[in-house]
């Protein structure tokens, strides 16, 4: 019988080994290791991204994304389609990746057109 082994990022494996037991469990620092390894590309398009949270009872990992990525009409995709994907294959446990910043103030709300 003919076995293949899957390969795993050190940070999956790390976090593989802290999260074994019946309720799996996120390590912060495997997390923040990811979000150190991307925080460059970020910054090349004018942007960053902070770890805020890491709800280990539900996956959720909780970032801000600063600079150009606050206007960005792309940050969704972004935030989605690659730190989402990211994180969940790199990190065990990560179910979901969320923005959390501040509000528009009311002063910056609506447009010229929309007062």
């Amino acid at each position: 019988m003919f076995v293949s082994e899957e390969k795993t990022s050190p940070v999956a494996a790390h976090a593989d080994e802290t999260s074994r037991g019946s309720v799996a469990s996120i390590d912060r620092d495997a997390v923040q290791k990811v979000v150190d390894i991307m925080r460059p590309a970020i910054q090349a398009d004018e942007g960053d991204i902070f770890l805020r949270d890491v709800d280990v009872e539900t996956g959720v990992v909780s970032v801000e994304l600063t600079g150009a990525c606050v206007t960005c009409p792309a940050s969704t995709a972004t935030l989605k389609d690659g730190i989402e994907r990211i994180l969940k294959k790199r990190v065990s446990g990560v179910t979901a990746v969320q923005h959390v910043g501040e509000s528009l103030s009311p002063a910056e709300e609506g447009t010229i057109v929309s007062l």
